[in-house]
C-alpha cells in the first residue's frame, strides 16, 4: 500500500544548511583578518590549527577559557544592535587568560539560533572579529547551530572558547604576594557582561523602553547603546608590561561577583584586601543601578565591577612606574588598596 505522505527536507523542519555555508563564504575574510603567528584561519574544516612551536614559546604551559556574554545578548536582540556583543564575547575569555599572565593564541565562537539570519550572523561574528583583533588572537574556527523549537525565530546565544600561553615560571598570581603590595585598578567602561539580569529588571520595573534617553550623564544617547558597549579589554597593555619586566604579582579580571568575589580568587590565604572607595569616582551608571534597586554599597560591589575592569598587583616600590607604564598605554589607573597581612583572602572596603 502507497501512504500519500508529503516529503520533507531538513529546510522544512527549519534547518537551512545553504545559508550556514553561505555564512561561512561570507566570514571568512572576516576570520583572515584575525590571522597572527602560528594561527591558520581558514575556515570549513572539522578543526582549527595552530602552530605553537612558530610563536617562541621555550616552555609553555597552555591556559584555557570558555564564556558567554550571558543574558546582554537580549538587549541586543530585542534592538537589533549587534556590532558589540562578539567583543564582549572574545573579552570575557581574554581577560581571564591575561590574569594567568597568557597571551591569548587563538579563539572559537559558538553561535545557536532559532532561525538563521544571515545579516545578523554576519554582525554578530564581524564584532568577534573586531574583539580578536583587540586581544591579538586569531578566529580560528567555530560553530553555528540552527535550532527551531529551542530558541525563537529571531534569538540567539553565544558562547566563546580560548587557548593562550605563557612561559611556565611567568605563570600568575606569583606566590610572594603579601602585606604592603599595592592594588592598582583598571577602569572599565561601563557594566562589562555582568549583572545584566539585574539591569533588565530594574529597566522593566521603571517602565523604561531601551530607546529612552540615558538617564545618567553619558556619551550615549539613548539606554541601550550605554549599557550596550563592549567589554574593554585589557591584553595588550598588560602583556607589554609584563614583556617590559614590570613586576606584576597578580591579576584579576572583576567580572560577576565584582571586586568583593574576584580579587580573592588570586590572594593567598594569609593575606586580605583593602579597598579604598574613595580612590577612584564610580560612574554615574553605577549609582543610578543602586538608587533605582535600592541596594547598599555591599550588594552593588558584590553585582558590578563599579568601575573598576581589572586589579593589578604590584610591588609597593614599582607602583609607581606600574601606574605610568598602563597609563602609556591607554589605561585608566587608580591606586585603589593595599593587601594586608590579615589572614581569609578576603576584601575588605574603607572610605579612608
Amino acid at each position: 500500500m502507497t501512504h500519500n505522505k508529503n516529503r520533507l527536507t531538513y529546510a522544512d523542519s527549519g534547518v537551512d544548511i545553504d545559508a550556514g555555508n553561505q555564512l561561512v563564504r561570507e566570514i571568512a575574510p572576516l576570520a583572515k583578518q584575525t590571522a597572527r603567528t602560528g594561527s591558520n584561519s581558514d575556515l570549513g574544516g572539522f578543526g582549527g590549527l595552530f602552530d605553537l612551536k612558530a610563536c617562541g614559546f621555550k616552555d609553555p604551559v597552555l591556559v584555557a577559557c570558555n564564556d558567554g556574554v550571558g543574558t546582554k545578548v537580549k538587549i541586543a536582540i530585542e534592538q537589533n544592535q549587534h556590532a558589540q556583543i562578539g567583543i564582549d564575547l572574545v573579552a570575557m575569555c581574554v581577560n581571564d587568560l591575561i590574569v594567568q599572565g597568557a597571551e591569548p593564541l587563538f579563539f572559537l565562537d559558538y553561535y545557536a539560533t532559532g532561525k538563521l539570519n544571515l545579516e545578523t550572523a554576519r554582525e554578530v561574528v564581524a564584532s568577534i572579529a573586531q574583539g580578536c583583533l583587540q586581544a591579538g588572537c586569531a578566529l580560528i574556527g567555530g560553530e553555528t547551530a540552527e535550532m527551531p523549537g529551542l530558541y525563537k525565530e529571531n534569538d540567539y546565544d553565544l558562547a566563546g572558547f580560548s587557548v593562550g600561553a605563557v612561559e611556565r615560571d611567568e605563570i600568575l598570581p606569583k606566590q610572594d604576594i603579601g602585606a604592603g603590595d599595592i592594588i592598582l585598578g583598571l577602569a572599565s567602561n561601563g557594566v562589562h557582561s555582568n549583572g545584566f539580569s539585574l539591569v533588565r529588571r530594574i529597566i522593566e520595573q521603571e517602565g523604561l523602553s531601551w530607546d529612552a534617553p540615558t538617564p545618567f550623564p553619558h556619551e550615549a544617547n539613548t539606554l541601550a547603546e550605554a549599557l550596550l558597549v563592549g567589554t574593554r579589554i585589557y591584553v595588550k597593555p598588560l602583556l607589554a608590561a609584563l614583556r617590559a619586566g614590570h613586576p606584576i604579582k597578580g591579576l584579576a579580571h572583576i567580572t560577576g561577583g565584582g571586586l568583593t568575589e574576584n580579587l580573592p580568587r588570586v590572594l593567598p590565604k594569609t593575606c586580605s584586601a583593602y579597598i579604598n572607595l574613595n580612590n577612584w569616582t564610580r560612574p554615574a551608571l553605577f549609582d543610578w543601578l543602586k538608587e533605582k534597586a535600592n541596594i547598599d554599597d555591599q550588594e552593588l560591589l558584590k553585582t558590578f565591577n563599579c568601575g573598576i575592569g581589572m586589579c593589578v598587583i604590584v610591588p609597593k616600590e614599582a607602583a609607581n612606574d606600574v601606574r605610568d607604564a598602563l597609563s602609556s598605554l591607554g589605561e585608566t589607573v587608580f591606586e585603589i588598596g593595599e593587601i594586608s597581612s590579615t589572614p581569609g583572602s578576603h576584601v575588605h572596603y574603607t572610605h579612608d
